[in-house]
């Protein structure tokens, strides 16, 4: 994966799965779509001449406008999903994520309370998880959306060993 400036010299990031970008197109696209045909109703109340009031050049805009923006998202999605990333260490974990915004989180191993795997029924049927760590501070907010199913379960059970023997020492 491609180093980015916030990343530590050296450190090589481990991507997400590319099935992610699927699940957030599966999830997102139909209230898109929907939106789009709910934009493009003024303009046919106005073509049909049901709403003589508003200019024609207004009613194309609308739904032109959304149908931009739902382009533009799509565009964004696979971008945000390279953004992605992990890497373990030694006494951390490190997570990136951003695009515009670049985001890297890191976690001390003995931090963590406990790690959460979950599946929503998009991403079990792309043989894909998620993991959260929770950890002391509440506004901790380590998440790796979109790891292949094998990979969620033994990045739990590293972490698990790894929270515990650090935790142990204190």
């Amino acid at each position: 994966m491609r180093s980015e400036p916030i990343d530590p010299e050296g450190l090589t990031f481990t991507g997400v799965s590319p099935r992610l970008v699927w699940a957030r197109m599966l999830v997102w696209l139909p209230s898109a779509l929907l939106t789009v045909a709910g934009c493009a109703v003024p303009l046919v109340l106005t073509l049909t001449g049901v709403w003589v009031w508003m200019p024609a050049v207004v009613a194309w805009s609308i739904p032109v406008v959304a149908l931009v923006v739902v382009l533009w998202r799509l565009a964004l999605i696979p971008r945000q999903v390279r953004a992605l990333g992990y890497a373990e260490r030694d006494e951390d974990l490190l997570i990136r994520s951003g695009l515009f915004f670049r985001r890297l989180v890191v976690v001390p191993y003995g931090r963590m309370q406990y790690v959460d795997v979950k599946a929503g029924p998009v991403e079990r049927a792309l043989g894909m998880a998620g993991i959260k760590l929770h950890t002391a501070s509440a506004a901790t907010d380590a998440a790796i959306p979109g790891l292949p199913t094998g990979e969620a379960a033994r990045l739990r059970e590293a972490l698990s060993a790894r929270g515990e023997a650090r935790l142990a020492g204190l």
